[in-house]
């Protein structure tokens, strides 16, 4: 609730809050409707809510690259995802961190218990959820009627939804279908501050910020054909209520931002992705720590 809170331009803590001297009686207001509404979306089923998500071969190639596999042979390659490293002076002997750090390198080699070497084979997951479907309609149906506050608050309750859903699925991941953590067992504080092994990182977020690997994420898992979500020509997700990402089991792997990088990088990523330059640096400007 803390950011359905935020997006309403309430800051505070959820439950703290609604005891808040200043902003108490309008929070808990806006709670108090928002119950109401929760209630109705649930039981008169305003909105749709789907989901695909799958695992797949995968191993690191060098440089910070994610080779993905047709299958567990590991002899051809599906698609890749590319990976973006920190270039910023870490203190105290820090790792400048990519997104192929959380995939056993392709080539490692490891005795097994029968003294014959072999491969560390490893997988990465994707996933795209929505509870979006229906929503638009909706807003709009209450703008038409001047109901502004109604059209905000769905949305806004939407988007909370999208992220229930995507933290809902991590956890059945972990715990059952790719099941690499089944006896976890954490408090919602726990589930909030992320205590829990792997991370979902999403394209165009600061661990990759190149939205352009959401499409690679869309192919490989047939997204917009199994949820209906589809991505416009900036590569945002509609509806809008939506979420998607890669699914890392790597127990030391955590949430980091890349960061400025330098034009060295960019033009390697431009090669690996074999795009022009030009169009790479369009994608990342945020993050160039150089003038185009």
């Amino acid at each position: 609730w803390t950011p359905f809170f935020y997006s309403c331009e309430l800051k505070g803590r959820f439950p703290k809050i609604l005891d808040d001297p200043k902003y108490g009686t309008e929070a808990q207001k806006l709670y108090d409707d928002a119950q109401v509404m929760l209630e109705k979306i649930i039981t008169e089923k305003w909105i749709q809510a789907k989901a695909v998500f799958g695992f797949f071969p995968a191993n690191a190639s060098a440089p910070d690259t994610i080779e993905v596999y047709t299958d567990e042979s590991r002899m051809e390659v599906l698609t890749q995802f590319f990976g973006l490293r920190q270039q910023g002076k870490k203190a105290r002997k820090l790792p400048n961190l990519s997104i192929a750090d959380f995939v056993a390198p392709k080539g490692i080699i490891t005795a097994c218990s029968c003294c014959q070497n072999t491969n560390i084979p490893d997988y990465i997951g994707g996933f795209a959820v929505t509870t979006g479907i229906g929503v638009e309609e909706r807003a709009k149906a209450f703008e038409a009627d001047h109901d502004d506050y109604s059209s905000i608050m769905l949305k806004a309750l939407a988007d909370r939804l999208a992220e229930a859903f995507a933290e809902h699925l991590h956890e059945r991941v972990r715990k059952e279908f790719w099941g690499y953590s089944p006896d976890e067992n954490f408090t919602n504080e726990e589930l909030i501050s992320e205590s829990y092994a792997g991370i979902r990182p999403a394209p165009g977020y600061p661990a990759q910020p190149d939205h352009t690997e959401k499409i690679t994420l869309f192919e490989l898992l047939n997204a917009t054909a199994e949820t209906g979500i589809s991505l416009t020509d900036s590569l945002a997700m509609f509806p809008a209520s939506s979420v998607s990402g890669l699914y890392f089991s790597h127990p030391e792997a955590v949430y980091f931002g890349v960061g400025k990088i330098q034009k060295d990088q960019v033009q390697d990523y431009a090669e690996r992705k074999k795009m022009s330059l030009e169009e790479v640096e369009r994608w990342l400007s945020p993050i160039l720590a150089y003038e185009r």
